[in-house]
C-alpha cells in the first residue's frame, strides 16, 4: 500500500484559512510535508463496517453534529459563502428567525449554481444585470432549497444512511418535534465513525474510474457548470495528461470568501470574477492514494486531511477518484 503527498508552496492566504479552519474544526493539524507521513501501520485486524456501526446502534444524535451553524432566510449570500469557507462546511440549515423552525437549506452547490453553473445563474443575469456585488448581497432565500429532506432526532443510524444514499444527498438536518433544528448529519460524520477501521475492502472496488476532468486553463465558470450538470462537488484538474490537483466547490467559495474574486473586478460584472482559471485554485498540496488502500484507511485520511475526496494514482498515472459518498455506499452494503 502506498500513500503519497504532492508538494506545493503554501501561500500566506492559504495559511490563514487553514489556521481558521483548524481553530473552528479542531480536527486538522497540518505539519511540514517533509516531516509528515500518513502511511501509518494498522495495529488491528479487519472489521466489517456494519459490524462496527452496530456497536453504535441508536438514535442519529449519537453521530450527528449537535447545535449546527444555521442562517436566517434574510442572511446574504456572501455571508453564507464566508461562513462555509471559514468553518469548512458545505451546507447550512436555514431557520425561521422567530421560531427557529427549519425552512430550507443552502449548500455550496446552490451557490455554485448561482455563480454560473446552472439555471440559478439567470438571477444574476436578469435580476441583478450581471452585477456581482449586488448579487452577492442578495438574501439566501432567493437560491436556497426550500424542500428539505430531514429526519427527527429519534431516527436510526442505518435508516439515515439509507435515506442519504437513496436521495443522493451529502447531509441531512435533524429536527425535534417542533421542527427546530437540533443537529445535522453529513457523510463526514459517518467517515469519522469508521475512520481507521480496516474494512478488508480496497477503494478499487468503490472508486469512480470514469471521471470528468478539466484542463488547467478552464475558467471557474466552466468548472461550476460541470459541477452542476454532472452533480459533482470536485473535479480533477489535468495538464498534459498529468494530475495537477483537485478543484472543489469549496475552493471556489474560498476564492470568493478571501476577497480574491473582488480583486478581479473592473466593471463589477460577475463574468470578470468567474473567468479566472481553475489552475489558479489548485495550488494546495494534493494527497493521493493507490487503488489497494483500504476503505477504512481512506476514510481516516479524508478526516485527518480535511478533504472529501482523494485522487487515485497507479504507477504515476491518474486512474480515478474516491469520495466520501463512495465510502458511504460501502458502509451501506
Amino acid at each position: 500500500m502506498k500513500i503519497q503527498r504532492k508538494k506545493s508552496i503554501p501561500g500566506q492566504e492559504k495559511k490563514l484559512i487553514n489556521r481558521k479552519m483548524n481553530i473552528l474544526k479542531g480536527k486538522v493539524n497540518r505539519k511540514d510535508p517533509k516531516m509528515m507521513s500518513i502511511a501509518a501501520t494498522m495495529d488491528f485486524g479487519p472489521v466489517d463496517f456494519m459490524a462496527h456501526i452496530s456497536r453504535h446502534r441508536g438514535d442519529i444524535m449519537m453521530v450527528a453534529t449537535v447545535e449546527p451553524v444555521t442562517l436566517q432566510p434574510t442572511a446574504t449570500i456572501i455571508n453564507a459563502v464566508r461562513l462555509m469557507s471559514v468553518a469548512g462546511i458545505r451546507r447550512i440549515p436555514v431557520t425561521n428567525a422567530g421560531t427557529n423552525r427549519l425552512e430550507g437549506m443552502i449548500t455550496s452547490i446552490d451557490i455554485i449554481d448561482f455563480l454560473g453553473g446552472g439555471s440559478k445563474k439567470l438571477l444574476i443575469e436578469k435580476h441583478y444585470q450581471d452585477n456581482f456585488l449586488i448579487a452577492m448581497n442578495a438574501e439566501i432565500r432567493s437560491i436556497m432549497c426550500d424542500e428539505v429532506i430531514y429526519v427527527n432526532r429519534e431516527a436510526k443510524i442505518a435508516d439515515v444512511i439509507k435515506i442519504m444514499i437513496e436521495k443522493n444527498i451529502g447531509g441531512i438536518p435533524v429536527v425535534n418535534e417542533a421542527k427546530v433544528v437540533c443537529g445535522i448529519c453529513t457523510d463526514r460524520d459517518f467517515l469519522e465513525l469508521i475512520a481507521g477501521i480496516p474494512a478488508n475492502k480496497s477503494i478499487s472496488q468503490y472508486m469512480s474510474k470514469t471521471v470528468e476532468e478539466t484542463p488547467s486553463d478552464y475558467t471557474i465558470e466552466d468548472a461550476a457548470r460541470i459541477m452542476v450538470e454532472k452533480g459533482y462537488s470536485q473535479i480533477p484538474v489535468m495538464e498534459g495528461g498529468m494530475l495537477l490537483g483537485i478543484v472543489t466547490a469549496s475552493d471556489i467559495l474560498e476564492y470568493i470568501a478571501t476577497g480574491h474574486a473582488f480583486e478581479k473586478m473592473v466593471t463589477g460584472n460577475f463574468h470578470e470574477v468567474m473567468k479566472e482559471t481553475v489552475g489558479s485554485l489548485t495550488k494546495r498540496e494534493t494527497i493521493f492514494v493507490t487503488p489497494d488502500v483500504d476503505l477504512g484507511r481512506a476514510a481516516q485520511i479524508m478526516i485527518s486531511s480535511g478533504v472529501n475526496s482523494l485522487p487515485v494514482m497507479e504507477n504515476g498515472v491518474f486512474c480515478g477518484i474516491v469520495t466520501s459518498r463512495d465510502i458511504l455506499n460501502a458502509i451501506s452494503e
